[in-house]
């Protein structure tokens, strides 16, 4: 069972990436695994002792920060582009 579609995937691609088929490029990536930290997030309140789905969340996270990290040492307009159309900076 997935919790994401080939066609949800391919939304999140078109929207943040530069095509459907744009799987490569930080936005995109960083996109998804926005989407599957909420999705994971979600999980853990109701499961809140499942610890390997904690640890696969904090290493999820730690990947996410990493490529920000990368795209806002190579360019700065696309980190604060990324980060204010998914509201990860408050």
């Amino acid at each position: 069972m997935n919790y994401l579609t080939s066609e949800q995937k391919k939304e999140i691609f078109s929207k943040y990436g530069k095509s459907n088929s744009d799987t490569g490029s930080p936005e995109s990536q960083i996109a998804l695994f926005s989407n599957r930290i909420e999705h994971l997030t979600k999980h853990l309140q109701i499961h809140k002792k499942d610890f390997a789905t904690q640890r696969s969340l904090l290493k999820l996270v730690g990947k996410r920060r990493r490529l920000l990290n990368y795209l806002k040492d190579r360019d700065i307009e696309r980190y604060r582009a990324i980060v204010a159309a998914l509201g990860l900076r408050r």
